[in-house]
């Protein structure tokens, strides 16, 4: 076997701190780790919710090779025509959103060695959207990848817990790893399934940790106290880079390893 296949999936990415950690971190990881291709899920970059064509650039420019979302992809009106011109494709929607929605939920592209991969982009639909169903989205997606395209990794990116651990386990043996985003906790359920899968439920949020998920705690304490309407404001206090390193075999695309990863 070749030296492993080394991924590094940033979790979701959250307002002004999470962009900063990552920028601030990421140039030493990539020095500790040597990533392959660095992945994040980026729907929050803005103010917590959503993301725009500028702060896109910017994190591609940071050496981020691709970024996946969630169900704040569209919060900013911006990202939509930007989804639907954009010609690289490298800010992906989650796939099973209706096929008239702008931009796609899969990438292909090479590493700088020309390694072949494939990024997919799913959302779960247990207290969510009603939309398409992620597993057959799944198995669509995947008929679309070559098979010669060995490193596929998908961001499932849902609420229920249960809903995640199914996606691993039937995608088990398709593909190089489920990584779970959303709810911006991370878990330490880290494992290699049976058929060669990595899987994590999440890899929890980028961003400041003094809060909740990421928004001051004081707001969200008092509208959980009081159930009145309130203005949610990102928190600044501190601030974390959280993600997954996955190893894998470059020749058939099995995992060997799987890491959480956490960054003050």
């Amino acid at each position: 076997m070749d030296s492993p296949f080394r991924v590094l999936f940033i979790g979701d990415i959250f307002g002004q701190p999470g962009r900063r950690v990552v920028k601030e971190k990421l140039p030493d990881l990539v020095k500790e780790f040597n990533p392959d291709l660095t992945l994040a899920n980026a729907e929050n970059a803005a103010a917590g919710f959503g993301i725009t064509p500028p702060l896109v650039e910017e994190l591609l420019g940071a050496g981020i090779a691709v970024l996946t979302s969630g169900n704040h992809i569209w919060d900013k009106k911006e990202i939509i025509p930007y989804l639907a011109g954009s010609s690289n494709g490298r800010l992906l929607r989650p796939a099973n959103f209706p096929a008239q929605a702008p931009g796609s939920g899969l990438f292909l592209g090479k590493t700088s060695a020309g390694v072949p991969y494939a990024v997919l982009n799913l959302q779960g639909r247990i207290f969510m959207a009603s939309i398409d169903c992620p597993f057959r989205a799944a198995d669509a997606l995947l008929a679309q990848v070559p098979a010669e395209v060995k490193i596929r990794i998908v961001d499932a990116h849902a609420e229920a817990t249960s809903e995640k651990l199914a996606l691993g386990w039937y995608l088990d043996g398709r593909v190089t790893a489920v990584v779970g985003t959303h709810t911006h906790v991370p878990t330490a359920d880290e494992m290699i399934l049976p058929k060669g899968s990595a899987y994590i439920t999440d890899v929890g949020m980028s961003g400041p940790y003094d809060s909740v998920i990421g928004m001051e705690k004081e707001a969200v304490i008092r509208k959980f106290l009081d159930q009145m309407p309130a203005r949610f404001e990102v928190a600044k206090g501190d601030a974390r880079l959280c993600g997954a390193l996955i190893e894998a075999n470059p020749q058939d695309g099995r995992a060997l390893s799987i890491q959480r990863i956490m960054r003050r």
